[in-house]
């Protein structure tokens, strides 16, 4: 099992080199056809502007979308090339939140910065693709540098669905990570649940799977579970955490669960989520 098909978005900002060069590392360990998708974006224009100013306009906005593709594409360039990985251009017009979904759903995993969550207003980038395109998505935080994420990973177990469809998602990094550390935030028994030793059924199955795992629960009743998750990420010196983002979509307005929206807002590691 490996991600055999991986989709980055690029643009011009300076947040994208530490995106593409972490997407390079993950396309070479993973042996990967590493596709980078920039999209040229058109806003609307309220009808009063357009009729007066739209075709100088949209001279303007197709010559900041062209010097910001060239941008993009030097940065994709600058990729070393490594043997067992082919990478691909694509330079798309569109909206997008949708324009990225389209690809997304060839790919085994999209990857995208914080910074297109945040900044989308009523649609943001990492909502519509973890709620609609039923593929992982690997979130680069806007700060920092990430040559590598495999090493140390942070698996956040709860016994759900979602948690389940996270784990399984990311056995490809999991079975190359050096120590997977599973932690179960409040756990709660029965069915639905955890089983006597919390955690400890996840990482039986992921040793199955060749993986170096281990397991802990903690109580944390004064934190949220998203704060927990970050704080144990700096005191185990991990690169990566894998976790369920639980939410719904309804009427086209998403919306995600509090753990989930805390690690978007201020993750400080790399986080790859399924829903």
């Amino acid at each position: 099992m490996a991600f055999k098909d991986i989709l980055v978005h690029v643009d011009n900002t300076p947040q994208c080199k530490a995106r593409l060069e972490l997407a390079g590392a993950l396309a070479r360990a993973q042996q990967s056809h590493l596709i980078a998708l920039n999209v040229r974006t058109r806003p609307l224009l309220p009808q009063f502007i357009a009729a007066q100013y739209g075709p100088e306009i949209d001279r303007v906005r197709e010559a900041f979308n062209t010097e910001a593709a060239r941008e993009a594409r030097a940065l994709f360039d600058a990729i070393p090339a490594t043997a067992g990985v082919t990478t691909e251009w694509r330079d798309v017009d569109g909206e997008l939140g949708d324009s990225v979904a389209l690809h997304a759903r060839y790919a085994d995993l999209t990857i995208i910065g914080q910074g297109a969550n945040l900044d989308e207003g009523d649609r943001p980038l990492a909502d519509n693709l973890i709620l609609n395109v039923g593929r992982p998505v690997l979130l680069v935080p806007d700060a920092g540098h990430f040559p590598s994420i495999g090493e140390r990973v942070l698996v956040a177990w709860n016994g759900s669905r979602e948690a389940t469809r996270a784990v399984h998602d990311a056995l490809p990094v999991l079975k190359q990570a050096k120590r997977v550390h599973v932690m179960a935030v409040n756990p709660e028994g029965g069915m639905a649940g955890h089983g006597d030793i919390p955690g400890a059924d996840i990482c039986l199955h992921l040793t199955r799977h060749g993986v170096n795992a281990v397991c802990e629960h903690v109580r944390a009743e004064d934190l949220n579970v998203g704060q927990m998750l970050l704080s144990r990420a700096a005191d185990e010196d991990v690169g990566l955490i894998v976790m369920g983002a639980y939410g719904r979509s309804r009427l086209r307005e998403l919306v995600l669960g509090g753990a989930t929206r805390h690690l978007l807002r201020h993750m400080t590691v790399p986080v790859l989520m399924s829903h």
